[in-house]
């Protein structure tokens, strides 16, 4: 019997992709726990806050269901990156409700000790909340691909930091007052030498202040210099464990020739062990956005699991030695990509490769020849690879040029050869044919072997007007001449598109060689010109789009810092902290040997969110010691030794949260991976330097404001 056998199943990536990601936010949990415990010495702090967490993630699920949001691998993955977000302002009440009932030891009730506590953070901790939601209203601007991406990233750790701010309002409170008990606290063996270290550390930089800017402001420098280093990308590409090959013949190929060499092509990649299954499709495939003829075929191939490899070591690898193999066979061009990305590549770009240069222009002989000119510089360029031109010329045309001075010594007319040309090789419908209430057409074509040459075209007869039949021939020339083979359009002009990869460098840097090294060597007529598109294009798109909203998110943190502290320098002091926490997510970069992507984008602005609230803990505190009268050298010194702890836990517990994601190595990990080494190199530099640099600009940033208050009264 017949049998429909699947080859291919896309179950698989998804189904292992947020296997992936899921994997990672379990073990992000279990790490979460450990270090908890480890810095507040407490099971029952520790309880509170791990049941805070699942609670944060079933609010947002329901909120998630509500809105149609999908548990795929952008929203989980911003669940695996928000995990030390989520619990944040949890982690702040708690630590702060631990140890001021271990600083009264009963002189006061449990229910106002808890309740002062809470109130004396929660301001802090729930304007850090709505700014870390309010940081990722720059990636729900983003469209296209990547606004498809990653806009459900951003809706779900926006619902999820939503969610537990409302749990730290109602529910966080009363697990405090119910667990938590008064008492000596145990303090933890690891805090013990922290806290020692750094109140030399604080000490030594209240009263180097100059010293302690010129190393940040060095620090900061070395990070802008590092930058200009970095390559670029729209997004790393996700390993799909197969791949899509598409091979092109010289056009008007036969189809008899086209399964000849495609069956060469078969016996070369089967070669390779580590090939499970290979389909190909010649001609229409059906699913393509454009018509295929059958000098185009189309490949997929699936790979065995990479513990089977034996040949190759990475994909990357494996294909390089499947284009040097493919590369003995003259005559063809051919270009590697991915079944999922080479169909998003093609509906959102137009180009199954990453990258496209589009030359525009008017006549189609001047663009084949400037288009082989480009393509003769792109494969100059380090990186260029399956760089195919788009065929515009070289399909055989039968052209029938009637002589009509021939045509009137048989009195014959134009159409009536035409109609004899249409009936003998392309048919026509001579009757109908009914059967009951349905017609047929019945319709009459020449035999094939009357119409497989210009010989035997030229033999057909075409009846006179006098009774007797004269061969086509005879009354025109009949020739096979090359012509368009296709004429492809956009914007109303006429292009010609070249396709190429990119393999071991940056795209952005690529482009930026590719396009002097064309400048310089072909010289293009006046109103020819070109463009860049594919992924490139993409990337240019979200990085134009991040520069204008990134700006307007960080002027509308200020609006609210300004509005907590009731002073703007009180509020440029927390946002100063922002450039350090780019310090470390820069460096990060470059030691990894990662690109500056879309998805690290994404991490700079998560990392914005984090250290403008460590700010805002940390200021608010010594605002508060120093309305309470406290001379302001000793409010400083007071109140970071306070939050020492709240600060470290937050910044250790984001940090630790996303190690697993920098080890994961399934499907969808190469997208996270940017995003999780920004964070985590960012908060390290952003963590100490707001415990450093934010308490030795406070005094004189307040200061200057205690300074034009008093002058202010004065004037009144």
């Amino acid at each position: 019997g017949i049998r429909l056998v699947p080859y291919y199943d896309r179950t698989d990536i998804v189904e292992r992709s947020v296997t992936t990601v899921t994997q990672a936010l379990m073990e992000g949990a279990i790490i979460v726990l450990v270090i908890l415990y480890v810095l507040l010495r407490s099971y029952r702090s520790a309880l509170i806050v791990v049941v805070a967490f699942p609670l944060s993630l079933l609010l947002t699920f329901i909120v998630m269901k509500y809105l149609g949001l999908s548990a795929n691998l952008m929203s989980l993955g911003g669940l695996a990156i928000s995990i030390g977000m989520i619990i944040d302002a949890t982690i702040i009440q708690v630590e702060n409700v631990q140890r001021n009932l271990g600083i009264d030891s009963g002189r006061e009730s449990k229910l106002s000790t808890v309740l002062n506590s809470v109130l004396e953070v929660q301001k802090p901790s729930i304007l850090g909340g709505l700014i870390i939601a309010l940081t990722f209203l720059p990636i729900l601007s983003l469209e296209g691909m990547e606004g498809k991406m990653f806009q459900p990233l951003a809706l779900t750790v926006a619902i999820a930091v939503l969610s537990s701010l409302l749990l730290s309002i109602f529910v966080i409170p009363v697990l405090c007052f119910l667990f938590l008990r008064p008492g000596s606290e145990l303090e933890s063996p690891i805090m013990r030498p922290i806290k020692r270290w750094y109140k030399a550390a604080l000490h030594w930089s209240l009263n180097n202040k100059r010293s302690v800017l010129a190393i940040a402001g060095g620090s900061f420098v070395l990070a802008a210099i590092l930058a200009t280093r970095l390559g670029t990308e729209f997004i790393p590409i996700m390993d799909e464990g197969a791949f899509d090959m598409d091979v092109q013949l010289l056009p008007g190929v036969s189809l008899q020739k086209s399964m000849e060499i495609n069956q060469l092509i078969q016996q070369k990649v089967k070669a390779f062990p580590e090939l499970e299954t290979l389909v190909s499709r010649t001609g229409q495939t059906g699913i393509a956005v454009e018509a295929r003829g059958v000098d185009k075929t189309g490949y997929t191939g699936i790979f065995k699991e990479k513990s089977e490899w034996t040949t190759a070591g990475s994909k990357e690898e494996i294909i390089n030695k499947m284009r040097q193999s493919l590369s003995e066979i003259p005559g063809i061009a051919f270009s590697f990509s991915q079944p999922i990305q080479c169909r998003i590549d093609e509906l959102v770009a137009g180009t199954k490769a990453q990258l496209i240069v589009k030359l525009f222009g008017d006549n189609i002989d001047i663009l084949k020849s400037r288009a082989d000119d480009v393509a003769s510089v792109l494969r100059n360029v380090r990186g260029a690879t399956d760089i195919v031109v788009e065929r515009v010329a070289g399909q055989p045309y039968l052209t029938i040029d009637i002589d009509r001075s021939k045509l009137a010594r048989h009195g014959l007319n134009v159409s009536d050869v035409l109609s004899v040309v249409e009936i003998a090789g392309g048919g026509k419908a001579a009757t109908q044919l009914y059967e009951e209430n349905k017609a047929f057409e019945v319709t009459l074509r020449y035999p094939e072997e009357y119409r497989n040459s210009v010989e035997n075209i030229g033999n057909i007869l075409v009846p006179c007007p006098d009774g007797y039949d004269v061969p086509l021939d005879e009354i025109t020339t009949i020739e096979v001449v090359d012509g368009p083979v296709q004429v492809s359009r956009e914007d109303g002009l006429r292009r010609i598109g070249i396709e190429l990869n990119v393999k071991g460098r940056d795209i952005g840097s690529f482009v930026s060689e590719a396009k002097r090294s064309i400048k310089h060597a072909v010289v293009l007529p006046r109103g020819y010109y070109t463009t860049w598109g594919g992924q490139f294009e993409n990337q240019e798109r979200a990085m134009n789009r991040l520069m204008v909203i990134v700006p307007l998110t960080i002027a509308m943190i200020f609006v609210l810092l300004f509005f907590t502290f009731r002073s703007l320098r009180l509020a440029s002091l927390v946002i100063f902290n922002l450039p350090f926490a780019l310090i470390g997510g820069v460096v990060a970069l470059y030691c990894s040997g990662l690109y500056l992507s879309v998805p690290a984008s994404v991490g700079f602005i998560v990392l914005f969110g984090v250290a403008v609230l460590n700010g805002v803990v940390l200021v608010s505190r010594i605002m508060e010691l120093r309305q309470k009268g406290m001379p302001v050298s000793e409010a400083i010194t007071t109140g970071c030794q306070d939050r020492l702890r709240p600060v470290l836990l937050t910044a250790s517990i984001s940090i630790f949260s996303l190690v697993p994601m920098l080890y994961a190595t399934g499907p969808g990990s190469e997208i996270q991976h940017p995003l999780a080494i920004v964070v985590v190199g960012g908060l390290l530099t952003s963590t100490l330097l707001t415990l450093i640099v934010v308490p030795t600009l406070y005094e004189w940033f307040e200061g200057r404001e205690r300074v034009r208050r008093k002058e202010g009264v004065i004037a009144q």
